[in-house]
């Protein structure tokens, strides 16, 4: 039957760190899942290293920390962390001792198909991912949910261990349900509350202005005049924070919700461009096509691209 698809240790990266990467197998989806507490990985003996795949990290029971591009965080029941390649992983104590009940799923990039999308990181139901590469993205999985969660994982595990006739199929088809239930649960999520958790209330109070105010045709200045800062130092302060401009920010908030207005409502393009803080149609055109490469109305137009907002949102 072959052998299953996983990970190994392949060369230091130019910071020095081991990195994990996806072996590929012939004929097998490249898609890996995990239960926890289960067999220790060799990055872990490492310690510290980083991986060139997408994981994901679940603890439905758990007490213990790890840390994540040098910054430590606390596992605990509930945990979902979304990983996105290049992040430096380290282990102070083994996964066995961490999580008590949790899994992993784990694959690379290109198996969720990009369709009308450049690459991966456009990807509606990648942007979690794609977040998580400028800061570590921990999502809480509520109470009521979390056997759900496991049900997930537990059943694209299945497929990718009993090879049925169609798993393939099936496996990417969980996956995908998968994906779907990240891009809910992310887009539920009070960004403010996570980063004002993490004793980020800097950025907790920009990115509350910014979802107050997204759909309205504000500036750089009017987001530093609410956070009582210069332009030039929230500028600063917030690109050495995430790696992103606070511009780009607000446009990204606007562009997940043109996204949805296109999917789900006739709304001409002028009018969802008005909704989303963008007065001038032929402007907001311009933006959109920046950051998707293709023009609203085309994108709209795209079946793939309407099946993937749908479920991001």
């Amino acid at each position: 039957m072959g052998r299953s698809v996983g990970t190994r240790l392949g060369a230091r990266d130019a910071r020095g760190v081991p990195v994990a990467v996806f072996d590929r197998v012939p004929g097998a989806p490249s898609i890996g899942v995990g239960r926890l507490p289960g067999p220790e990985h060799p990055a872990v003996g490492e310690q510290r290293h980083t991986h060139d795949f997408l994981v994901l990290f679940y603890a439905r029971r758990a007490g213990g920390s790890f840390r994540i591009d040098e910054r430590s965080w606390t596992v605990t029941d509930g945990d979902l962390f979304v990983l996105a390649p290049g992040q430096v992983l380290s282990f102070p104590q083994r996964t066995g001792e961490m999580v008590g009940d949790g899994w992993v799923a784990f694959f690379p990039a290109d198996v969720i198909r990009t369709g009308a999308y450049a690459t991966w990181r456009s990807h509606p139901l990648l942007f979690s991912f794609a977040r998580g590469a400028d800061r570590a993205q921990r999502l809480r999985i509520p109470e009521p949910d979390r056997d759900a969660w496991s049900d997930r994982f537990a059943a694209l595990g299945d497929e990718l261990r009993g090879r049925r006739d169609g798993y393939r199929d099936a496996a990417q088809a969980h996956l995908t349900l998968l994906l779907v239930a990240l891009a809910r649960l992310a887009a539920a999520a009070d960004v403010g509350d996570e980063l004002r958790e993490a004793d980020e209330p800097l950025l907790a109070a920009v990115f509350d202005v910014i979802e107050r105010r997204y759909h309205e045709p504000i500036s750089l200045a009017d987001v530093a005049a609410e956070v009582a800062l210069t332009p030039g130092h929230l500028t600063t302060a917030v690109r050495r924070k995430t790696g992103r401009t606070v511009q780009r920010w607000l446009a990204e908030r606007r562009m997940q919700e043109a996204r949805v207005l296109l999917t789900e409502t006739d709304l001409t393009v002028a009018a969802v461009g008005r909704r989303v803080g963008y007065p001038d149609t032929s402007y907001f055109i311009r933006r959109f096509r920046a950051d998707h490469q293709v023009t609203p109305a085309r994108w709209r137009g795209t079946p793939s691209a309407r099946r993937g907002t749908a479920a991001a949102s």
